[in-house]
């Protein structure tokens, strides 16, 4: 990958603290106000286009709008951002989704009663999304020295919780004030001063740009190739894939608050808060301490404890004891997206990182996405409280099924052994 034109390759620069790193702290301000713009939007459009339908499936189509544009770019912008400069690629695919916060503005200013529009508008952001995600986590690597990376991911992970909590809650306060168009003003706003923010972060860490393969199935394949004989990498994303998948109850919260803990909708948002609190917390002291030994194992048993604390949550029946268990369940979560990206990102060369970046986002979409189908489905079939016990079971079996598939991700001591 070409290096960015701006600044030269560094491989030698002093180890600064992490905050005086040139340039980190100006990403890490740009992420947040790109993040804001993202929560707040999501919440906005969505509230506004039920408010037009007063239609349950047009909220199924806001999200399908932005998800399958995303999925189908994701691989190959995994293939574009290992062929081209990323800081420009982050540039223009934050320039595209300010100027689709642009477009609703309008479209809320018009105030007609059709949401086709808004459909056209939202998968054309999903097809900019596609490029954020394995730019952003091919990008960090380039700007912090090898020794810090686990550092900068913490923090990076802990402060873009700020914005998952409280951009929802922003852009509810701004739809009510100023209605749609204040919310997608600030969104606006929140891309420019990402892009203005950017401009300042230099690429200093890039290693010599290697002759890639001649076609782009080839450069594809490649990378699948890659992930499939690394068992570090391979085993990292599938974890992440099958946890996820079997044991996530987000879905099930508003059953739950309903008709579990009988707390109604203030205690279904605080049930939501808690998790990413957890996450926030601990990724602030990972951030400050880091882990130091014994990384694979930590993974492991913070998803043993992920699955745990849902086990927990699965048959709790008092509203304190469920907080407490969505509380460890995000900080366990957390611990578990500390060790393995730090893995992943470690043990990938940096002309591979943004097709092993983009499998991994499609992994962690495709999880997500197919967790709360499977949540919901078990629900419906078994009840929501044998739905979240088996998740949470599920969880653990997959531990202790990859502990012995995997003995080189779980044997991994300091961080750099990955390489």
């Amino acid at each position: 990958m070409p290096p960015d034109n701006n600044t030269p390759a560094a491989t030698d620069a002093p180890l600064l603290p992490i905050h005086r790193q040139p340039g980190f702290l100006s990403f890490l301000l740009s992420r947040l106000a790109a993040v804001f713009a993202m929560q707040i939007q999501a919440i906005v459009v969505a509230w506004q286009v039920y408010d037009i339908t007063r239609d349950a499936m047009s909220l199924a189509y806001v999200g399908l709008a932005q998800f399958l544009p995303m999925v189908i770019l994701l691989l190959p912008a995994g293939d574009v951002v290992d062929r081209f400069p990323r800081k420009r690629i982050l540039q223009l695919s934050w320039a595209v989704q300010g100027i689709c916060s642009a477009l609703l503005l309008l479209l809320a200013q018009a105030n007609h009663g059709s949401v086709i529009e808004f459909y056209v508008v939202l998968a054309l952001f999903g097809c900019a999304r596609a490029f954020t995600g394995p730019t952003l986590q091919s990008m960090l690597p380039n700007i912090v020295p090898r020794a810090q990376l686990a550092q900068a991911i913490a923090l990076n992970s802990s402060i873009m919780k700020v914005a998952v909590i409280s951009g929802p809650l922003l852009g509810g306060v701004l739809y009510s004030v100023g209605g749609g168009s204040l919310a997608y003003a600030v969104c606006l706003g929140c891309f420019i001063v990402a892009l203005a923010l950017l401009m300042l972060v230099p690429v200093r860490y890039v290693e010599k740009a290697k002759v890639l393969e001649s076609t782009a199935w080839k450069r594809f394949s490649a990378g699948i190739r890659y992930i499939r004989y690394q068992p570090i990498i391979l085993g990292a994303i599938s974890l992440d894939l099958f946890a996820v998948l079997l044991g996530g109850v987000v879905a099930l919260l508003p059953i739950y608050a309903q008709e579990v803990l009988h707390v109604g909708p203030e205690g279904l948002g605080a049930l939501r808060s808690a998790i990413a609190v957890g996450a926030l917390l601990m990724g602030l002291y990972l951030g400050v301490r880091g882990i130091k030994r014994r990384a694979g194992h930590v993974m492991f048993a913070a998803v043993a404890v992920f699955g745990l604390a849902n086990l927990v949550f699965a048959f709790s029946t008092l509203f304190w004891v469920s907080m407490i268990a969505m509380l460890v369940a995000g900080a366990a979560d957390m611990i578990s997206v500390y060790v393995r990206t730090t893995v992943i990102q470690l043990a990938t060369p940096d002309e591979m990182r943004g097709r092993v970046n983009a499998v991994n986002m499609l992994f962690i979409g495709s999880s997500n996405e197919l967790g709360e189908f499977r949540a919901g489905s078990m629900a419906a079939g078994f009840g929501v409280v044998p739905a979240a016990v088996i998740g949470g079971v599920g969880t653990l079996a997959v531990v202790g099924l990859w502990m012995r598939l995997f003995p080189t991700l779980r044997q991994v001591d300091r961080f750099d052994d990955a390489r």
